[in-house]
């Protein structure tokens, strides 16, 4: 948080003339964080450094500790989200703070934000985002990802169960594939889809793989290592079932192709990006 000293101390600089408006901003993307809740250190000020605002990752907290750095975000930034959350730990968290949603499937928190299952929540802006899947077992990665993008504010549209297996169901939707400005693949077993959809598309296309699947699946080794050799040139890949790393990578694509064609490449200011805390 910026304290009250070194901002009046900068901003009677700027009001004398010693420091430029624009210098004065690169000084606050530096400025400290908020350690008021014991055990974290919130970095209030990544989303103005990197249009990215922080994001509580669950697993390993207590339910008093997500409930508290939930409530900080949400004082910061006036929405907050919690990833990787099980039905316990939300139903604890939600005691603490009743205004909170919980999405059983993407197992996110929610805060100061609200998305039905029409997609009838926040303004969406930009270019759009898909998200594919090759089975119905992979639904909880990919609606990680497909809710952290709405959350931001982004487009999404969804296209589920076109693994490989039946091909056609792929190239039945080729048309709405081509509409997309980025697709994010999520995928299992082999991790073939992620290929075939990257040898279809022009648009950038993120491989997630999961750990769906069976023993010599690796619990997800084999589809990264597959999508990582993939023959499909421009094929980026996340973790295994890293959706939230999917959806922010695709959120910086479309921020960036937004600010170009508005003639900046900063990121905006209004910018409800989010970075994961550790």
């Amino acid at each position: 948080m910026v304290t009250e000293e070194p901002l009046s101390e900068l901003l009677a600089a700027v009001r004398d003339g010693g420091i430029e408006v624009e210098d004065a901003l690169e000084r606050l993307r530096g400025f400290p964080v908020d350690a008021s809740v014991a055990g974290a250190r919130i970095d209030t000020h990544r989303k103005l450094r990197t249009g990215a605002a922080e994001v509580v990752f669950c697993p390993g907290k207590t339910p008093e500790q997500v409930a508290a750095i939930l409530r900080r975000l949400l004082d910061h930034h006036g929405r907050a989200l919690g990833t990787r959350a099980t039905p316990e730990l939300a139903r604890q968290v939600r005691e603490r703070l009743p205004a909170a949603a919980y999405d059983p499937v993407s197992r996110l928190i929610t805060l100061g934000w609200r998305q039905d299952r029409d997609g009838h929540g926040e303004p969406q802006t930009g270019a759009g985002v898909m998200v594919v899947t090759a089975g119905t077992s992979d639904l909880p990665v990919a609606e990680e990802a497909a809710q952290t993008l709405e959350f931001l504010g982004g487009r999404v549209d969804r296209c589920y169960d076109v693994g490989v297996a039946g091909l056609h169901r792929l190239l039945a939707v080729r048309p709405r594939l081509e509409r997309a400005a980025v697709v994010i693949c999520v995928a299992g077993m082999e991790g073939a889809l992620t290929s075939v959809v990257g040898g279809l598309l022009a648009a950038p296309v993120i491989g997630v793989p999961t750990s769906v699947g069976y023993g010599a699946h690796l619990g997800g080794a084999a589809p990264l290592l597959a999508m990582l050799n993939s023959c499909a040139a421009g094929v980026a890949v996340v973790n295994i079932d890293n959706g939230f790393g999917a959806a922010l990578m695709a959120h910086a694509i479309i921020r960036q192709v937004d600010a170009a064609g508005a003639g900046s490449v900063r990121p905006p200011d209004s910018a409800e990006a989010a970075s994961e805390s550790s």
